[in-house]
């Protein structure tokens, strides 16, 4: 039920996830605005579909802690739940980070050696594209944290990428390892004998050059970081499309240029790479943009799919484990 057009991007996006994987889906929310979204699909009724009817949920205003103290039939709760139970094998969400984070944690627990979570959100760099941790999991980190971040996020990059030896990166305001605050200034000490091939710190400017496979940060630099990258990349797409529609010259340039112009819009979209997964958590969680579109959600339970196929819990669970030693 989360998302800014929850349930039916969340289901229209499902379902073509569902026939092109061949996989089951369990949907969970108010039964009868479900319902009402599968009846658009003549075809859903061949497909594994289960409804988990429950009418709460955690509205995207509302404090998570508190929302999932008073609403304990909330639907993100229960989808985690349905996990933990054996009745999923994983769960996305397009709703309430904190809710999702929070439901997830305090459901699957953590895994050995991690303190605290992160959530891996992949960006486009020149090169292939980058983990950047933690985009919005962990708010306020301590230089320990940013370790855990750095070696899962490497594991994640392996998995994910096929990176085999992924350069680890710490954000910063400076390349120079006496820059920053009091937090990157220790963790950088601290990377130094972490086991990661760790390259330094790259500033905000370096994120999307290639320079690092893995960019490690506190969730509350993430956050702000992918937003502002966001805004940006829409700000860029209005100018270009509007300079090259001015006159009937660049008209002719852009009908010519039109295959160039939709490679570089799904090099720099978002929804290209569905959702973010937990990592950290005994369990598989993808978190997906409040503006999820179908086309996102479809990529997001891909994700989720993958995931659950090549054992990322496990093989991240065998990387963290020496972390608590």
């Amino acid at each position: 039920m989360g998302g800014d057009d929850a349930p039916g991007s969340i289901v229209d996006g499902a379902l073509v996830a569902a026939r092109h994987l061949q996989i089951g889906l369990l949907l969970v929310g108010d039964s009868a605005l479900i319902e009402r979204e599968l009846a658009r699909h003549p075809g859903a009724g061949a497909l594994d579909i289960q409804i988990l009817h429950t009418s709460e949920h955690v509205g995207m205003a509302e404090q998570a802690s508190a929302a999932l103290r008073r609403k304990p039939c909330a639907s993100i709760k229960l989808a985690a739940e349905a996990v933990r139970d054996g009745r999923a094998d994983a769960f996305f969400s397009a709703g309430h980070t904190g809710g999702a984070v929070m439901a997830a944690i305090s459901t699957f627990g953590r895994l050995a050696g991690v303190d605290r979570p992160a959530l891996a959100t992949l960006v486009p760099t020149r090169q292939q594209p980058a983990v950047l941790l933690d985009s919005g999991a962990t708010v306020e980190c301590r230089p320990q944290h940013l370790v855990q971040f750095a070696v899962m996020g490497a594991a994640y990059a392996r998995i994910a990428l096929g990176c085999e030896h992924p350069r680890v990166g710490l954000l910063s305001v400076g390349e120079e390892e006496g820059k920053g605050n009091e937090l990157t200034r220790e963790a950088h000490q601290l990377l130094k004998s972490a086991p990661v091939h760790f390259v330094g710190n790259v500033e905000g400017r370096h994120v999307y050059a290639g320079d690092a496979d893995v960019i490690v940060c506190d969730g509350f630099t993430g956050n702000v970081t992918l937003k502002i990258s966001e805004g940006l990349v829409e700000t860029v797409e209005a100018l270009l499309q509007a300079e090259l529609q001015s006159t009937f010259g660049s008209q002719i340039g852009y009908l010519l240029s039109a295959q160039a112009f939709r490679r570089f819009r799904k090099r720099l979209d978002y929804s290209e790479y569905g959702g973010a997964p937990l990592l950290g958590i005994d369990g598989i969680c993808i978190v997906g943009h409040g503006r999820s579109s179908p086309k996102a959600v479809r990529n997001a339970v891909t994700m989720a799919a993958k995931a659950v196929r090549e054992g990322l819990t496990e093989k991240l669970g065998a990387e963290t484990l020496a972390l608590g030693r």
